[in-house]
């Protein structure tokens, strides 16, 4: 596992840290973490899974699931709907 950009969280971060990690434990705790880290442009803190779900917290509010797509990023409400989410294409 992989730490980025974590030196000195501030407040907002480490309030999202203990989201993320909360639902981490609550929901997925057996799965492999690829990365913790803080992403500065867009103000999350994230622990992306080795599964491609990334769970995240932007300035320590509610936890999002995040799937990253060829075209997006697919944000849900839960670790399930992320985790059933294929992406389709359109023809």
């Amino acid at each position: 596992m992989e730490m980025y950009n974590l030196e000195s969280p501030a407040y907002c971060e480490a309030m999202g840290l203990s989201k993320v990690w909360e639902a981490y434990a609550k929901e997925c705790s057996r799965e492999d973490i690829m990365q913790v880290g803080f992403n500065a442009n867009s103000g999350y803190v994230y622990i992306a899974l080795d599964n491609g779900v990334t769970i995240g917290s932007c300035m320590g509010q509610s936890v999002e699931y995040i799937v990253s797509g060829e075209r997006e990023e697919m944000f849900f409400d839960s670790y399930y709907e992320a985790i059933n989410y294929e992406e389709t294409e359109e023809e």
